[in-house]
């Protein structure tokens, strides 16, 4: 081929791809850029407390009483005769990241059903939680035999997704790019790449920890559905959806309410476990940042310890 001819063939690969990137650049710069650090740290409890009855919203004066009493109730400078109570409280306040509730001072950060609770069970539903709490009954509420036994943010496997609000580290990084929306969770730094193409889901018998993610915009709002997570996520401190499992699909709604906030929704639907979808509502809130390493690993010695502490009290348990 001559010189010429090669530059012609080369131009004319090249066109597609700058154009491809043109309209992909227009795309981005048509969007709200909702890249940055933000936290959903809140006091507001996933679901309402069964005392507030139908009370969808605190009053200014209910909000700082019910502020005050959580804080107090859950402070672990607080030192007790009970040694036991003193090590369950290791981690101090010094650690821990509480917030304040939400903005408009709901009693929970689900939204629908408007009893602001999860919706009921499924027969297929009523007979997994049946088969749980048999197997606590059995086995005890914090069985320690192997570390197969402790839940999946003990072993550093993943803190899940939508990850609720915990007491500490409750930070994600968004970054914005044309094909992608990337989230970096502090905690174990988990990071979902979030493709916008609406491509199809991997087949469903893949399952993942963070089930498979693809994204697009609606108008100023980015819309994320995720389905093909694994059956074992029920087992997670930080668990978004109770005892759905790998039927579960998720749909995330971000949009920046402001410069400060993403009013940020997500709603589980899971057929063979609830009546109904649930959707919760928890403002994400901007920070300067950075995040930083969360140094959490399978082999982590904190593991050991726990399993060891068992073995001892077993011990103990038969000399008495």
């Amino acid at each position: 081929m001559s010189p010429a001819r090669k530059l012609l063939f080369l131009t004319l690969l090249l066109v597609p791809v700058e154009a491809t990137a043109q309209v992909a650049t227009a795309q981005i710069k048509a969007q709200p850029d909702i890249s940055g650090y933000w936290s959903n740290t809140t006091l507001t409890p996933l679901e309402r407390p069964l005392q507030l009855a139908d009370k969808a919203f605190f009053t200014d004066r209910e909000a700082s009483d019910y502020e005050r009493n959580i804080l107090a109730a859950v402070n672990y400078d607080q030192r007790d005769a009970d040694p036991q109570k003193d090590v369950n409280r290791s981690y101090n306040e010094l650690f821990r990241e509480r917030g304040t509730l939400v903005p408009d001072k709901r009693t929970s950060l689900i939204i629908d059903p408007p009893n602001g609770r999860m919706p009921p069970l499924t027969p297929e539903g009523q007979k997994k939680a049946q088969a749980r709490a048999d197997d606590r009954r059995k086995r005890g509420a914090d069985p320690a035999d192997s570390w197969e036994d402790r839940n999946l943010a003990e072993r550093c496997l993943t803190r899940g997704a939508p990850k609720i609000p915990g007491g500490y580290n409750n930070n994600f990084q968004i970054l914005q790019t044309p094909g992608y929306v990337v989230i970096v969770q502090e905690m174990i730094h988990e990071a979902r790449i979030i493709p916008l193409d609406s491509r199809p889901h991997p087949d469903p018998r893949v399952h993942l920890w963070m089930g498979d993610s693809v994204g697009h915009w609606e108008g100023s709002t980015l819309v994320v559905e995720t389905t093909n997570f694994d059956d074992r996520i029920v087992a997670n401190s930080f668990n978004c959806c109770g005892l759905a499992g790998e039927h579960l699909s998720v749909t995330e709604r971000f949009r920046r309410a402001s410069a400060n906030q993403i009013d940020y929704q997500y709603t589980v639907n899971d057929p063979a476990v609830y009546t109904k979808p649930f959707t919760a509502s928890v403002p994400l809130t901007r920070f300067d940042g950075p995040i930083y390493e969360y140094a959490c690993h399978e082999g982590n010695l904190a593991m050991t310890g726990i399993l060891a502490g068992a073995r001892a009290q077993e011990r103990a348990a038969k000399t008495h």
